[in-house]
């Protein structure tokens, strides 16, 4: 029981777990890559160049059909375009790591001693020293696949396991086209001031964006909503001005 004056620590909602059984189930699952940035850089391309195209269209008094079809083909074009853009992005991050790996390898090969004073002198430097140094570093360069994957993360900076550049590609392609359909919405339901309702629509979308990143961020949702929400205004509007001054000179 409690004495008097004693506090209690206030009980909080942990995110998951830490029962053993719920850690070693976790911990078998293993990695969980996260592609929130693919589709947040997707979701904010997508909302903004469609809704440039729309402004520049509506400045230009196109038919509503000729805004759809035009902003139809920037929906698959210039997603796949970024999706293309992001795979081989990824591609080129996961290419990275494998051949750091096999550098560290090659030189685990040629001359181990080197790689485990390496070893020691990163787990030194983490405060480590005399038998526990020495026992972890027997414990790491015991096995192989072990031993290259602490060198490319304490080495290099780098995570033992890159993401999927095909997750990343998909990713971004389907958050494109999902928030870019939001500007021509209104114009394939025939709305009435269809451009004003495609302005409103897409700040709803960004808003959106940033409220759902929220749940990955330190953020509370509304401040992360506005902030993606001024991004994105900004965007739309230097879209919007550049399509208009295109109009003038053009006109």
């Amino acid at each position: 029981m409690l004495q008097s004056g004693e506090m209690t620590m206030p009980r909080h909602k942990l995110e998951h777990d830490h029962s053993p059984e719920s850690i070693a189930e976790r911990f078998a699952a293993g990695t969980r890559h996260n592609y929130l940035r693919d589709f947040v850089y997707g979701g904010v391309d997508g909302a903004v160049t469609t809704f440039a195209v729309v402004a520049g269209t509506v400045g230009a008094n196109l038919e509503p059909t000729i805004i759809v079809i035009l902003g139809a083909a920037n929906l698959i074009a210039d997603g796949f375009s970024m999706a293309a853009s992001n795979f081989l992005g990824t591609r080129a991050e996961k290419d990275d790591h494998d051949r750091i790996a096999r550098i560290e390898a090659k030189h685990i090969d040629i001359d181990p001693d080197g790689e485990r004073e390496e070893i020691r002198q990163i787990y030194a430097a983490k405060g480590f020293s005399g038998d526990d140094l020495e026992n972890t570093v027997n414990i790491i360069t015991s096995d192989r696949a072990r031993w290259i994957d602490t060198m490319l993360i304490e080495e290099y900076g780098l995570p033992s396991t890159v993401r999927s550049e095909w997750a990343a590609a998909a990713s971004t392609f389907a958050a494109f086209v999902i928030c870019g359909l939001a500007p021509m919405a209104p114009f394939l339901l025939g709305f009435e001031r269809a451009f004003t309702v495609s302005a409103v629509i897409t700040g709803l979308v960004f808003f959106a964006i940033g409220s759902a990143k929220a749940r990955w961020s330190t953020d509370p949702w509304w401040r992360s909503g506005a902030m993606t929400l001024l991004i994105g205004a900004v965007a739309a509007t230097l879209a919007y001005f550049a399509a208009d001054l295109v109009k003038r000179l053009a006109g």
